[in-house]
Parts: structure tokens; C-alpha cells; sequence
């Protein structure tokens, strides 16, 4: 099967919204009090177009014999503006997915690639993201990309009875 990487078009849409769904079906099954299903369609379409119209963000598909099975959404970033901040200009990986039947077959690896080059491209010193602890599988594939841990947020939910 041959595979190629692209930035994501207008007509990609409704084949990511496909792809958003399942990603974020895995969200709300692990964390329901975070996560829930929208009313319509997985990602609003001006949202979308905003994304792809944003010079400070990449958003890329992968396609399979023409059947887009994946994509990558990284964007750049500068550290806040704080005396005590070394400052800093990276790239966020803000998300991930292949479709479940394409998975443990090397494209997340390609995405994250062609991630870390568009990134390269806008001068980002370093690559962060951010993973739900639940995700195992997704820890296990970051940490093989050399991603490590460098904080930790923490969660505690307010007991309004006591």
C-alpha cells in the first residue's frame, strides 16, 4: 500500500470529522466527566478552515491508496513572557489518530515525523504534548519517539457536600 502526507484541504473535512469522532469516542469512554459528544458534527467547519488557513499551525493527513487514514495537528507557540521563563519557541502536538485498522503499522511514526519537520520549519527548539494518563498505548508510542515526561497535571474533584 503506498502512503502519502499532505497538508490537510477544505474537501478533508468530512473524512477528518470520521477520524475526530474516534478519537474522541476513546476520550469520552475513559473520561465521561471531561469529555462528551457534540450535537453535530465532531469539529465545527470555520473552526476547521481556521485551522488550515493558520500559517502557525499544520494540520496533515495521511492517505492509504487515496483513503485518508490519519492525521497530525501541531502548532507553534512562544513561552509567556515571565521574568523567571527562560523564553522559548516550540511546537504542540495537539493531536493524533490513525484509524484503529491502520494502527501498529508505522503512520502515527510518519505523521509525528512530518510533524517534527514542519515544526523544524518554524524554528521550534522542542516538540511537547500532552497525553491522558488512561492512554497507555499512546504513552508507550510517545515514549518510543524519545518523548519524556517533563511535568505533571494533576486533577481533584471538590466534594460540595462536606
Amino acid at each position: 500500500m503506498e502512503t502519502h502526507i499532505r497538508k490537510a484541504t477544505a474537501n478533508d473535512y468530512d473524512d477528518l470529522c470520521e477520524l475526530f469522532n474516534e478519537v474522541d469516542a476513546l476520550h469520552r469512554v475513559n473520561l465521561p466527566h471531561i469529555f462528551q459528544k457534540p450535537n453535530g458534527a465532531a469539529r465545527e467547519i470555520n473552526y476547521y478552515l481556521e485551522l488550515i488557513a493558520d500559517e502557525s499551525i499544520g494540520l496533515f493527513v495521511v492517505e492509504m491508496d487515496e483513503k485518508l487514514v490519519g492525521f497530525v495537528h501541531v502548532l507553534v507557540r512562544d513561552t509567556p513572557a515571565f521574568p523567571v521563563i527562560v523564553p522559548h519557541h516550540y511546537a504542540v502536538i495537539d493531536g493524533i489518530a490513525v484509524k484503529s485498522e491502520f494502527q501498529k503499522h508505522g503512520i502515527g511514526k510518519l505523521l509525528m515525523e512530518k510533524a517534527q519537520e514542519w515544526a523544524m520549519t518554524k524554528d521550534a527548539e522542542f516538540m511537547e504534548l500532552n497525553v491522558y494518563e488512561f492512554n497507555r498505548n499512546a504513552i508507550s508510542f510517545y515514549e518510543r519517539l524519545g518523548y519524556q515526561n517533563s511535568s505533571r497535571k494533576m486533577r481533584k474533584k471538590i466534594d460540595k457536600a462536606g
